[in-house]
């Protein structure tokens, strides 16, 4: 066989290893392509959890849902069962909407503090509250509320405090109320109550305690934002409501 056949068949080869090699490297970086691009369902927040609140309180109010996301998206300690985690453990950080769920960013609570972060000096108070009065339920921990007061007796409603933090939503059930008309006849009905935990210092909780328990004193919220303004005002009665 001549020089030249020989050149052209080594040729031939080198090209069809080329090829081959080509081929190989192009159908890996396909197959890592659609590795990273795979979707995986895994567990997401999709409102805020504050630090402190637990995951049981997370659960219950909707605060996480299911989401598809691609496989090059996971971020390492991702969870895709909330078994993974216990309940009564708390976030230690906020977890703010759309984060995924990571198992390093829950945490067991010492036995010496409360997971509520309650600010220095305060005290933690709850109470019991209606959905209309805690603003049908639009008031989250960590939110900044106004308290009013309306005393059933004179017939009058006015602030009580001007800027109160929420540490924490508890669970809600339901209350059966019956109420007795003009004519004796008694309805009876289903009314959903949620605890609401306040931060509050001694003079103020005193005030919240006492307006809880009147009978005939209604407490209720109204929902802060930053450019709220709110200031002590005459008390709103029957006689000046329209005014």
């Amino acid at each position: 066989m001549d020089r030249r056949k020989v050149l052209l068949i080594v040729a031939a080869l080198i090209a069809a290893l080329g090829t081959a090699v080509v081929f190989l490297y192009v159908r890996g970086a396909d197959s890592r392509a659609n590795l990273k691009f795979a979707g995986k369902q895994v567990l997401v927040a999709n409102a805020a959890i504050n630090a402190g609140e637990t995951l049981k309180v997370a659960k219950s109010s909707g605060k996480i849902e299911t989401k598809t996301v691609t496989a090059g998206s996971l971020v390492p300690g991702y969870v895709t069962d909330l078994a993974a985690i216990p309940d009564e453990n708390v976030a230690l950080t906020t977890i703010y909407p759309g984060e995924q769920i990571l198992r390093g960013k829950f945490g067991a609570s010492s036995s010496g503090d409360s997971s509520l972060g309650i600010p220095t000096k305060q005290l933690a108070v709850s109470l019991n509250l209606s959905d209309p009065d805690r603003v049908a339920g639009f008031v989250n921990p960590g939110a900044k509320v106004a308290i009013f007061t309306t005393d059933q007796t004179t017939g009058s409603t006015q602030l009580l405090l001007s800027k109160v933090t929420v540490l924490g939503v508890g669970t809600t059930t339901s209350i059966s109320t019956t109420k007795t008309d003009a004519s004796g006849a008694q309805t009876t009905e289903q009314l959903p109550r949620t605890l609401m935990t306040l931060a509050l210092d001694q003079s103020d909780a005193q005030k919240i305690i006492y307006a809880s328990h009147a009978k005939d004193i209604v407490v209720s919220f109204a929902l802060l934002t930053d450019s709220s303004q709110i200031a002590k005002m005459a008390s709103t009665t029957a006689g000046n409501l329209y005014k």
